[in-house]
């Protein structure tokens, strides 16, 4: 029994020296060492305990007037011809306001662009950072990437990182039409983000 005993003993040792060897070796590539990465603790990198916000602002998309903050950068030729104007690329540098007034106090911006991906319906594909400017959050970035089905009531997309007090941020953004004109184009939504940041 004692034999038995011995022998794992030997072999939990020399398994140990194996995996630590190979936890350990730098990887080899073209006859060069690549030390490229490695382990961080969260903790020296001062990341503290996860935490859940909610935020609500509005956003402003101003297509019209001597200053549009949404503007057409790219279609394709059959784009007029397009009932969802399916092809249109927008780029967008949109206010983003404490209320649903353009003259609401002023939180930050919507950075990005969005283009029509959908030949059934108006459907868009958005990627655009929130760009907060105000209080704590001024310079932090919430950053969202996903599909706008515009005529639905309520319309969701994911968070897909953020910088500053939002690194590593995930979550997801609930949103809806508050007021849209037809003539202009200029459409304000609101949004309530949903975040999980340090």
């Amino acid at each position: 029994m004692a034999e038995i005993h011995s022998k794992n003993a030997v072999s939990i040792i020399i398994l140990s020296i194996f995996i630590f060897y190979i936890i350990n070796i730098n990887i080899v590539v073209d006859g060069k060492s690549q030390n490229f990465g490695r382990i961080l603790n969260p903790a020296k990198m001062g990341i503290k305990k996860e935490k859940l916000s909610h935020f609500r602002v509005y956003w402003h998309d101003v297509a019209s007037g001597p200053n549009p903050t949404a503007v057409r950068i790219a279609q394709a030729p059959s784009t007029n011809k397009s009932a969802t104007a399916f092809g249109a690329v927008v780029m967008i540098d949109d206010p983003l306001t404490e209320g649903p007034k353009l003259s609401s106090k002023l939180v930050g911006r919507a950075q990005g662009f969005y283009g029509s991906a959908s030949q059934n319906d108006v459907a868009y594909i958005v990627a655009m950072n929130f760009v907060f400017s105000i209080g704590k959050y001024n310079g932090s970035t919430i950053s969202i990437f996903g599909r706008n089905p515009v005529m639905s009531k309520v319309r969701e997309m994911p968070i897909i990182g953020g910088s500053g007090l939002f690194r590593f941020a995930r979550g997801y953004v609930q949103f809806k039409t508050h007021d849209f004109n037809i003539k202009t184009g200029d459409a304000t939504n609101e949004y309530n983000i949903y975040v999980f940041h340090y």
